[in-house]
């Protein structure tokens, strides 16, 4: 545990060298036994951090009665707060913490301890808090499990969750091939990354930064002339890229330094790539075909419960093959793609169309698209937190503006929560942002 939480936690940085861990023990006598083997390992190592133990009442071990307030130093009602600056950064618990303990900085579990049921879920869950300022991202967590299986946990989450499993396990190898393809592009000079990279790590101002990365967004917008379809090959590459990077740079083995090196060159070009949408002009002829004012509300169901889709599903990896925008023989309409997969999900029983629902998404979308913020605060902005809050402004302004047309579907966004962040993915997933 300590090697992984040195060398993939604290030695990266995560969430800006701020990143805590959580051991999950069976025992009030199994964390404090961990607690005193973890903090002499940390002794030994002369690690920058402590540690810290959780847990309630007294406890004999060995003949020896220990309590949270004497093992840490301090009273017990501190500990969370103690927790939070940066000199601790690992917190051993029972069972005390596992539900309810709110700390946004937390990113790796360790477990040793039977899981089962509602404890499962709320135990795991409390990676899923939100860091502002630290760029806390999917690929940041991390939970090892000595003790539980992934029936079990699947077990555990299944009545809260649509299970999903993989058809085959993600290849690596296709990093390979798509890093040969983006640099064969000619968008960016490897010197290039090296010096974003060196200068990055090395804590410069953001001003000697963006020059750098400004040239490979020049060349991409009209040195290299591409054509439109060309720039969203090498765009949805890069985005392949860093995610499948980013997802397997937490549990390699190994370590390719210019993947890891691509991987930051590109996760700040990637906002500066603009493609130009080919769908934006069929789009603006189908509002304008469309006349709003022949709809009609009418409810149909009230205080009705929606059941959750507990079936199995089975999804290939994220990267079975290098993805882009060429190669695709079958004329399928991704805006189509996008919306079906929603209704599926959370339109059952809905009496409206599938034209009716397009409609009802694309206003939406042209709305956001036409807020005068958009471009800066959306599309060019490089900081992932501030850029998620504007889309999400943009998109509670376009429900609200049109809640007296769409009465129905702004009380489901305004009342449900799970309703509303599947609105603002599908969104997001169709302005690609």
């Amino acid at each position: 545990m300590l090697d992984h939480f040195l060398t993939q936690v604290v030695n990266t940085k995560k969430l800006k060298g701020k990143a805590k861990g959580m051991v999950v023990t069976q025992s009030i006598e199994s964390a404090i036994r961990y607690f005193m083997a973890i903090r002499t390992i940390l002794a030994d190592k002369q690690a920058p951090f402590k540690v810290l133990i959780a847990f309630s009442g007294k406890k004999t071990v060995d003949g020896i009665e220990y309590t949270e307030a004497g093992m840490n130093g301090f009273a017990e009602t501190d500990t969370a707060e103690k927790l939070d600056s940066d000199e601790y950064r690992l917190l051993v618990v029972a069972n005390k913490y596992l539900t309810g303990f709110d700390q946004p900085k937390l990113a790796v579990t360790y477990v040793d301890k039977k899981l089962q049921g509602l404890l499962a879920v709320q135990a795991l869950s409390r990676l899923n808090r939100a860091a502002n300022g630290l760029g806390k991202k999917t690929e940041d967590l991390f939970i090892l499990d000595f003790f539980n299986t992934v029936d079990d946990i699947k077990a555990a989450f299944d009545p809260f969750y649509t299970a999903t499993s993989l058809s085959e396990a993600t290849d690596v190898n296709v990093l390979h091939e798509l890093k040969a393809q983006l640099d064969d592009v000619g968008v960016y000079e490897w010197a290039e990354v090296d010096d974003f990279v060196a200068k990055y790590f090395s804590g410069v101002d953001a001003q000697q930064l963006s020059p750098i990365i400004d040239v490979a967004a020049e060349r991409f917008t009209t040195e290299l002339e591409l054509e439109d379809n060309d720039k969203a090959d090498f765009k949805i590459k890069a985005k392949q890229f860093v995610k499948i990077y980013g997802q397997m740079a937490s549990i390699l083995p190994f370590e390719v330094v210019n993947w890891e090196k691509l991987f930051w060159f590109l996760k700040f070009l990637i906002p500066k790539l603009i493609v130009r949408d080919p769908q934006g002009d069929v789009l603006d002829e189908l509002l304008e075909s469309v006349d709003l004012s022949t709809y009609g509300l009418e409810r149909t169901k009230l205080g009705h419960t929606i059941g959750l889709d507990d079936a199995e599903t089975e999804v290939d990896p994220q990267n079975p093959n290098p993805r882009g925008a060429h190669g695709s023989d079958a004329e399928q309409d991704p805006l189509d793609l996008i919306i079906n997969s929603f209704n599926e999900r959370h339109f059952q029983g809905w009496s409206a169309t599938p034209e009716e629902q397009r409609v009802k998404f694309v206003s939406i979308l042209k709305y956001v698209q036409q807020q005068p913020n958009y471009q800066t605060h959306v599309v060019d902005n490089a900081d992932v937190q501030n850029r998620e809050l504007a889309l999400q402004k943009m998109i509670n302004d376009a429900v609200n503006q049109q809640r007296k047309s769409e009465l129905e579907l702004y009380k489901l966004y305004s009342q449900d929560p799970a309703f509303k962040q599947a609105m603002q993915d599908t969104i997001r997933r169709m302005l690609s942002v």
